[in-house]
């Protein structure tokens, strides 16, 4: 009989540890490959996780409550050694009843958790999840990444299942495959450095407050990015009257057919969808000497999340969903993220990043780059200010500035500003009336 162990698997490029809410087995229980387990919660999401293995649950290391490093050993399940799964994914050498952490990303020698994002058919990295016996069954019918990762799962948060991957199989035609582009490779790991000499002296009026993990998490993260992208910004100015006139007009109709408040985010982020259809290079990420340039839009949107700092849920193929769609996806989203109910997948995968720092009454902002992606535009508070019309006279417009930080490696100041302008051309020649 061989003893198999279930590590604590890492949600997402940034996540460090993991709760363990509810254990859907008990010690004694058969379990099924790809079935249920437990259920985790993060800092950013709530996730259910299937067993990598077939078997019966001998141990359960840590009870529900209970937080856990990434990479940590929380369960046995012992099984016939002939009938183990040899996915490679996550697996420790067994009867340790410990394992090291999963290895920061960047290193040559990872070896992906369950639950983390794996290495798929054609070597490539995907930021969706498939259990073991999906990546198996994909494996041995020569299904490549770029194909699995348009099947449309009918498993919880989306997950493609055994039973989705089969109806696949017998829909799928010809057979041939395709290979996705090469991935953009993930930022190298840093840790924000220590200071050689405290930050208070003896005797100050102080109070050390411990950062919790999603604001390590935050800070590691923009550290990081700092070191790998050269950050340049650009910032213009945008008259935004004609678009607040028609909000205040529309906006009560509005919330009664659809329930939630019309903001100017979606207008926005329409602008920047059609100028990265004309700027594809700014939709982009770095791979090494190459730059990989991405076919799909998926916009991501940070949201403050209160005392957590923020998220930045993704809206995949935004060029595909009409205004209403469009504003419908960010509410829910946004709703989702605040209430910690996202899915692994919907905070993965976004080519360029959107936030609204004006929400907060800032006049503008230089966000940093969430890597591995080349660009976020931030937008400023729309304030009134007297502006000097073409015919020299002075008005009370409603401008908003808009901020474009971009990755010098790949994008000089000439596309920089270009994609910049685009954006702001589509805001002020935008027809609103024609969106809804």
């Amino acid at each position: 009989m061989a003893k198999n162990e279930v590590v604590m698997p890492q949600m997402g490029e940034s996540i460090t540890t993991g709760t363990i809410t509810k254990w859907n087995k008990q010690p004694g229980d058969e379990v099924e490959l790809d079935e249920i387990l437990l259920e985790i919660s993060t800092d950013k999401v709530e996730s259910e996780i299937p067993s990598p293995f077939e078997g019966r649950l001998e141990k359960v290391l840590f009870e529900e409550g209970e937080t856990v490093d990434v990479g940590k050993v929380i369960a046995i399940i012992e099984d016939d050694a002939s009938a183990t799964l040899e996915s490679g994914a996550g697996k420790q050498e067994s009867g340790t009843g410990t394992s090291d952490p999963v290895p920061e990303s960047g290193s040559s020698n990872q070896t992906p958790a369950p639950g983390s994002r794996p290495q798929t058919p054609d070597s490539g990295k995907s930021d969706k999840f498939y259990t073991p016996l999906v990546r198996k069954m994909a494996e041995e019918n020569g299904v490549s990444l770029s194909e699995l990762d348009h099947i449309d799962g009918s498993g919880a948060g989306g997950r493609v299942n055994k039973a989705d991957f089969e109806a696949f199989l017998s829909n799928r035609g010809s057979g041939s495959t395709t290979k996705s582009a090469p991935a953009a490779s993930s930022a190298p790991s840093f840790s924000a450095p220590t200071p050689s000499v405290p930050a208070f002296r003896e005797g100050e009026r102080v109070e050390i407050v411990p950062m919790d993990n999603m604001r390590k998490v935050i800070a590691k993260n923009m550290v990081a990015s700092k070191l790998t992208s050269p950050h340049v910004n650009s910032v213009q100015d945008v008259d935004m009257t004609h678009l607040v006139k028609f909000r205040e007009s529309f906006k009560d109709e509005f919330f009664k057919n659809e329930g939630f408040k019309l903001t100017y985010t979606p207008f926005i982020m329409k602008a920047m969808i059609d100028a990265l259809k004309e700027h594809p290079m700014v939709n982009a990420s770095v791979d090494g000497d190459n730059i990989v340039i991405k076919k799909d839009i998926n916009l991501g949107c940070a949201v403050a999340v209160p005392g957590n700092g923020l998220v930045v849920p993704v809206i995949k193929n935004a060029d595909g969903l009409n205004m209403t769609g469009l504003c419908r996806t960010l509410n829910d989203l946004a709703n989702r993220a605040r209430a910690k109910k996202l899915s692994v997948d919907e905070l993965q995968g976004g080519t360029f990043t959107f936030t609204n720092v004006g929400s907060f009454g800032t006049l503008l902002a230089t966000p940093v780059i969430l890597q591995p992606q080349v660009g976020i535009m931030a937008a400023g508070v729309i304030k009134k200010m007297p502006v000097v019309t073409k015919d020299d006279a002075i008005a009370i417009r409603s401008i908003m500035y808009l901020t474009h930080t971009y990755d010098h490696r790949i994008i000089d100041g000439q596309l920089g500003g270009q994609f910049l302008m685009t954006v702001h051309n589509n805001l002020v020649n935008m027809d609103p009336k024609s969106l809804f």
